[in-house]
């Protein structure tokens, strides 16, 4: 079982990928960890796309039921399509701008401009790279369910969700804890 969790940068991608790994007991691997070569600052220059390919999939080959977080539109047909479940997030531009602001200001004491510009474009499109509409075709294009998240959900309310989009999908990975569907609190929160 593959699970990707993937949205607009700043959606919670990340967060609720690493929540729902803890949750199951299984491997968690983030898509910047691939896209990016480790620099100093971090995510200053791209990772080869054949060698990004190579490795995430390398890694993958050792967990037999993993979650990735992150976007890997046009990464390669071999990873695209070998998904259980694709979990979609959708969070408001201007919630996930101050998101980013936030962290990015805590990680490196500053908020790239250019970086929020990119992000809150999404919606709209005019900028290389993530959009909503490339994300919505990406999308039709897989032959897994797809669960949509949309709104600013707790995080304990997502992976209940996903919990229950896999219960009702008949795939808990053998072995795994067996995740228990409770009530969330009501859809307010952080995630």
């Amino acid at each position: 079982m593959r699970i990707l969790i993937t949205g607009a940068s700043g959606s919670g991608t990340t967060t609720l990928g690493h929540a729902f790994a803890r949750e199951l007991k299984i491997a968690c691997f983030d898509s910047d960890d691939y896209f990016w070569l480790p620099t100093e600052p971090p995510y200053q220059e791209r990772r080869d796309p054949t060698a990004r390919l190579s490795l995430l999939l390398a890694d993958l080959a050792k967990s037999q039921h993993s979650v990735i977080s992150g976007s890997v539109m046009g990464w390669g047909r071999e990873l695209e399509d070998c998904f259980s479940l694709v979990v979609f997030l959708v969070l408001d531009a201007e919630l996930r701008v101050a998101r980013l602001r936030e962290r990015e200001t805590a990680r490196f004491g500053r908020a790239d401009a250019e970086f929020l510009a990119w992000a809150a474009q999404y919606e709209e499109g005019r900028m290389e790279g993530r959009s909503r509409a490339l994300h919505e075709r990406w999308l039709s294009e897989r032959s897994c369910p797809i669960l949509h998240i949309e709104g600013d959900l707790s995080v304990r309310e997502k992976v209940r969700r996903v919990s229950q989009a896999l219960s009702d999908l008949n795939l808990q990975p053998p072995g795994a804890t067996k995740v228990a569907i409770r009530p969330g609190p009501s859809p307010a929160g952080g995630g």
